[in-house]
């Protein structure tokens, strides 16, 4: 099974990271707490205390258009929540 992984760079998340040192990834549906740490551990070289998961689900969305009402909506997806050790950090920037 492939496990896709993605930060997720936002204020709220950015808070996050400065006060509790806990960073935000959009992970796959099916991946599971024990999944996302190990791959966490072995992409970013830093010891995870501790995973957090929640599914956000998706939003309809409507817009008025020229040609009339458009109705569709925006896809689920599951958020990863990690803590890790004292005195570690992630940079998402350094494989740019």
């Amino acid at each position: 099974m492939d496990i896709t992984i993605e930060p997720i760079v936002t204020e709220k998340a950015t808070k996050l990271t400065d006060k509790l040192n806990r960073y935000t990834f959009r992970v796959s549906p099916d991946a599971n707490k024990y999944q996302i740490k190990s791959l966490i551990e072995k992409l970013y070289d830093v010891k995870v205390v501790n995973v957090n998961t929640a599914v956000v689900r998706g939003k309809n969305k409507s817009r008025w258009t020229k040609s009339g009402l458009l109705k569709g909506s925006t896809s689920s997806y599951k958020k990863a929540y990690v803590t890790v050790g004292e005195g570690q950090t992630i940079d998402f920037y350094s494989n740019l």
